[in-house]
């Protein structure tokens, strides 16, 4: 195992697990702030990501915030009150390149939520591939209490909450607990904080039984169900599986399994 600060805010170690591959645990480090990110963190986010993506070995990467508190609280109110159209315009558009980092990451990013989780928290969130929360969590999406909509990535909140529930997140600014954000299916799991690193392991662990090749395949099948007609989406489905076979994975993977069912 090693350990490589990115920056103060964000911070990265990557867990080699020998022959499964390696694991890479993504630490938001602004706790006096409750996690909250301005501009430079959300930068460093991307950088991070980008940086990680370059790994081959990689297998699924897990995102959290630093101490027991908050995920990320959100964005740095205090650096946009005083923004102008054309800096907001910057800032809003790194709330993008963060989170597409995540989005276009070649492997799944858990999202281990470990306490407040709002705004820019919550689209983050979003952008992970699965969301495994604390049951004293808090998520919203304030944006409108403050002076402006809820843009960038909170477009992907229909898709896993539901219109309905979207609309009024958005529209009220209204906080809902862990219990709710599971209820509505943007988390897929919550547990008590002590349980939090066992299930996030679960899951990891989960993910490290599939094809390396198969993972990859699948991360970027996922991201192209979501801009694609579901006939264009079937077809693309049809390619990946074809394309898993220019490696001998499912060859190996599949006498494997006949092999334990003989048993």
């Amino acid at each position: 195992m090693h350990s490589v600060p990115r920056t103060d805010l964000i911070q990265y170690r990557v867990e080699d697990r020998g022959e499964a591959g390696r694991v890479a645990y993504v630490t938001v480090n602004n706790p006096e702030k409750r996690n909250t990110l301005g501009m430079p963190g959300k930068r460093a986010i991307a950088d991070t990501f980008n940086k990680l993506a370059a790994d081959d070995l990689l297998r699924v990467a897990v995102i959290t915030g630093a101490g027991d508190k908050s995920f990320i609280a959100g964005a740095d109110i205090a650096e946009m009150k005083d923004l102008n159209a054309e800096q907001a315009e910057v800032e809003h558009t790194l709330t993008h390149v963060a989170n597409e980092s995540i989005q276009m990451f070649p492997v799944p990013v858990i999202a281990r939520i470990n306490g407040w989780c709002l705004g820019f928290g919550t689209e983050l969130a979003a952008a992970c591939d699965m969301r495994i929360g604390v049951d004293t969590a808090k998520f919203g999406m304030p944006e409108v209490r403050v002076g402006i909509p809820s843009g960038m990535e909170a477009v992907l909140l229909p898709a896993l909450v539901g219109w309905g529930k979207a609309a009024e997140l958005i529209y009220t600014g209204d906080i809902i607990d862990a219990q709710e954000a599971y209820r509505c299916g943007f988390l897929q799991k919550v547990v008590p904080a002590a349980e939090l690193d066992a299930a996030v392991e679960k899951m990891v662990s989960s993910i490290l039984l599939g094809g390396p090749r198969a993972i990859r395949l699948q991360k970027a099948l996922i991201r192209d169900w979501q801009r694609m007609s579901i006939t264009d989406s079937v077809w693309q489905g049809i390619r990946a599986c074809v394309a898993a076979r220019s490696t001998d994975e499912p060859k190996r993977m599949m006498e494997a399994f006949m092999a334990r069912k003989r048993k």
